[in-house]
Order: C-alpha cells, then sequence, then structure tokens
C-alpha cells in the first residue's frame, strides 16, 4: 500500500474487514461544516474525523499563542485512533474534497506514529462522484480497535527548532501557502501578513493536476528538485500545519522526504518576538 491509491482501488475494497475508511472534510471558513458534508453523503463505510476535535491538540485558535491546530499529543492520537477502529494491521484510506490538502494530516499523522499503512485518496469524493460511484448517508457502527502510538519526533518540529535551524543558518524551509499569502500581500486569518525568514514558496495545490489528482512522481522530483529539496531535507510548513502535510505527502512520492513545523504561520506570526519577511 503506497502513500496514495485510486477510486479503482477502493471501489474493489470496499467493506473488507482490514480497511477503514476516513472522511477528513473540513474548511478554512468556519460557517461550513466537514461533519456536515459528511452527513449528506460519504463513502460507503467511511468514519469522520474532525480536523479540530481529533487531528489537533486541545487550545487552538485564531491568533492564539499556539496556533490554530497544535499538534496532538501520541495519547490523543492512541484513543482517536482507537475510537475509529484502527488498530496495528488496518489498512486506512483518507479522502476529502480539496485534492487531498485536509486528508494528508491524517496520512502524514499516522505515518509519524508508526503506521505505514495509510493513502490519500487520489481525487478525493469529487473523483468518486463523478465516477458514478454510491455514497451513503449512514453513520457506520465500528469496534474499538488498540492503536499503539510510536511518535518519531524528529519528523515534526516545534517554534523553538525551527527558529534555532534558522540561526544555525542553512536550513531548507518551505511554505505550502498560497502565493499572496506567501508574499505578505493578503493574510485572511493569523495575526501578521509574510513568510518565516528564507522560506520557500512551494503552494500545495502546485502538487495537483487535472481533476485534482497528484502529479506524476517525475513531474513531483522536477519540482522540488528546483526548491533544493534533493540538497537537504526540507522543513515544511503552512498556515497551520494542515495543508504542510501534502507537500510532504507529494515529496514522499517524489522519492524524497520532509519534516513538518507542526505550528506553522500561524503560531510563527503570533509571536512578536520572532521575525517575519515578505515579497
Amino acid at each position: 500500500m503506497g502513500p496514495l491509491v485510486s477510486t479503482e482501488w477502493v471501489a474493489a475494497r470496499v467493506g473488507a474487514p482490514e480497511l477503514r475508511i476516513a472522511d477528513v472534510r473540513w474548511y478554512l471558513d468556519p460557517a461550513k461544516k466537514g461533519q456536515e458534508q459528511y452527513l449528506a453523503g460519504h463513502l460507503p463505510g467511511a468514519v469522520f474525523f474532525d480536523v479540530d476535535a481529533d487531528l489537533a491538540a486541545p487550545g487552538g485558535a485564531r491568533g492564539g499563542a499556539l496556533g490554530r491546530h497544535p499538534w496532538p499529543p501520541p495519547e490523543q492520537v492512541a484513543r482517536v485512533m482507537s475510537r475509529a477502529g484502527i488498530g496495528q494491521q488496518t489498512q486506512v484510506v483518507a479522502y476529502d474534497d480539496q485534492g487531498g490538502a485536509i486528508a494528508a494530516r491524517l496520512w502524514f499523522l499516522l505515518r509519524v506514529h508508526g503506521h505505514p499503512n495509510v493513502a490519500v485518496l487520489d481525487g478525493g469524493i469529487a473523483k468518486w462522484k463523478a465516477e458514478g460511484r454510491p455514497l451513503q448517508t449512514e453513520t457506520p457502527e465500528v469496534a474499538p480497535a488498540r492503536f499503539e502510538p510510536r511518535f518519531d519526533a524528529a519528523r515534526v518540529l516545534s517554534k523553538a527548532q525551527l527558529a534555532a535551524r534558522l540561526d544555525a543558518g542553512g536550513a531548507l524551509v518551505l511554505d505550502a501557502r498560497a502565493p499572496e499569502r506567501f508574499r505578505g500581500e493578503t493574510e485572511p486569518i493569523d495575526p501578521r501578513a509574510g513568510h518565516v525568514p528564507g522560506a520557500r514558496n512551494a503552494p500545495f495545490a502546485g502538487n495537483l493536476g487535472a481533476g485534482a489528482t497528484f502529479l506524476a512522481p517525475e513531474a513531483l522530483r522536477r519540482r522540488y528538485a528546483e526548491l533544493g529539496a534533493l540538497e537537504q531535507e526540507p522543513i515544511v510548513y503552512c498556515g497551520s500545519g494542515i495543508t504542510a502535510c501534502h507537500d510532504l505527502l507529494a515529496l514522499e512520492l517524489a522519492g524524497l522526504r520532509g519534516r513538518l513545523y507542526a505550528g506553522s504561520w500561524s503560531e510563527w506570526s503570533s509571536d512578536p518576538a520572532l521575525p517575519v519577511e515578505k515579497g
């Protein structure tokens, strides 16, 4: 099971006891709710993950010192995954309706907690529906499973760790946000506009081609080679640590690796002692 699976792959395995399909729809607009979209129709057997409550630690807030989606502790990950029926041998497929931009958070979260059998559905629910595949509105009942997190702390950096790397010089930092936010021309949600000094812009949307599906591995490798990822392992961030995981998934598809600055711009920009760069 690679980091990306097709709709055909999932359709052939719907209902398999070893497979857990995860709906990870979430929206920056607080008026739009992922769970409402889930209840209106989801892939057969899919369970819902709330990004704010399940895939982030408590205490996140717009303008808050911890950022909008603090990295969850292992005990929370164990509790959430166990409740969703995800055990050590469970195959997990995550999807959303934004080209994997949100689903990649669950993929990376599981990977860095020692669960390799996880993938993102290429094209998400939009491709699934366009192909005329079935949806359901019922919420499935799943039996709890035992999930034992084995957290690889080296893959997730704190604000202090990133600041130390920048002070030491030579770090490759990639910003997965849209170009206008990276340049500081607009900032619709976080305290200050701009980017981490020295960062390079790698918008997650650039990982996608037609139909919001991922580019071929060769194309992704060329993209990240131009950004310097062949020479050193990049540290990736975004607004709050969600869409940065899309870049991390693309890096893996390209045969590369990256690390996440978990607090991302929402945490960095909330600290007036930290520098900001524009342009």
